[in-house]
């Protein structure tokens, strides 16, 4: 890369799932990156591989303090991001959403960068419009268990949109909607980690409530692309925008296509719904088709399949047969 269009990009939260993606795509296309995790649910394991590259620099940080640093952009993605992980220390959770939003617009309008919001899906909250667009405010409980995140990230958006018009902070949004792929955390709670590690270990498959409620997942490889692609617009779009697959599945039938891609024999078993789980979640990603030309193109069984070899390598059963398809994995003690 030539020297004036590499940048200095600081990712936080970037030890996590997707930061390490995105930081493996950035030091790839050659720019210098500044990866910032306190560890809480990121792992130096995921990015184990870039530390011997000279574009990329691993600092231990907690987000919700100030950090002093020369840079031209800013990925902010420091947030627990599944149930299991941001229920377990609410407080905190909805600090790193709002605190750490407030430093890292600071450390843009001090630094004069262009910033990456990581939003959610969530701040849709239990839609009542079908698919979700841009525009729609929402039906979220602010006071349940899920209320942590989904109302800490509306409010960073709040405080991304008054930076923007304040301060004429350049500024994207992105609403992320369920995404799978390697790294996911094992025991982090989500539909897509929680099916693999129990079809790799011969275990039922938890279904809550009848199976009909409905998701819709996107590769890690193509949400990737979407943030860099709306990353380097050439103006601030003004407005979030959804990132995410616009094919809904309902849960049993992503049951049904692990057992497949697996090849397990786990049985379905199916558990009462949890507190304020929304019933339908699908983006309609026209805006971010019309800005960027982005479109996921990962078909499922196939993205189904690279995360399956992920899991089972950390099971200690990665083994694939000759089309690709992975054979019964033994049962992990």
């Amino acid at each position: 890369m030539k020297e004036l269009s590499r940048k200095r990009i600081l990712v936080t939260g970037g030890a996590g799932f997707l930061g390490s993606h995105l930081c493996e795509r950035l030091v790839m296309q050659g720019h210098d990156v500044l990866c910032m995790d306190n560890f809480y649910t990121g792992a130096k394991d995921n990015i184990a591989h870039l530390l011997d590259c000279a574009n990329f620099e691993l600092m231990r940080h907690d987000v919700t303090f100030p950090l002093y640093v020369e840079v031209d952009e800013i990925y902010n993605l420091a947030c627990p991001a599944s149930p299991v992980h941001y229920q377990h220390d609410p407080v905190q959770t909805t600090k790193t959403s709002v605190h750490g939003a407030i430093n890292m617009l600071g450390l843009a309008k001090r630094v004069k960068a262009k910033i990456f919001q990581a939003s959610t899906s969530e701040v849709y909250g239990d839609p009542r419009i079908h698919p979700q667009t841009e525009n729609y405010w929402g039906h979220v409980n602010p006071v349940g268990p899920r209320s942590c995140y989904d109302e800490g990230k509306r409010c960073a958006e709040t405080l991304f949109a008054d930076y923007r018009r304040q301060h004429g902070i350049d500024t994207r949004i992105a609403r992320i909607f369920n995404t799978y792929g390697p790294r996911m955390h094992p025991a982090d709670g989500r539909v897509v980690s929680n099916f693999m590690m129990q079809a790799l270990t011969g275990q039922p498959l938890t279904v809550y409530g009848d199976g009909s409620q409905t998701r819709s997942f996107c590769f890690v490889d193509d949400m990737i692309d979407a943030f860099v692609r709306l990353m380097t617009l050439p103006a601030d779009p003004g407005s979030p925008v959804n990132l995410g697959n616009p094919h809904e599945i309902s849960m049993l039938e992503i049951a049904q296509r692990t057992i497949g891609v697996t090849g397990s024999s786990s049985a379905i078993a199916f558990r009462p719904l949890p507190v304020d789980d929304p019933w339908r979640r699908q983006p309609d990603i026209s805006l971010a088709t019309r800005l960027t030309g982005w479109t996921p193109c990962t078909p499922l069984d196939d993205g189904l399949r690279k995360t399956a070899r992920y899991f089972a390598a950390l099971a200690g059963t990665a083994r694939t047969a000759a089309d690709d398809a992975l054979v019964v994995p033994q049962q992990v003690p």
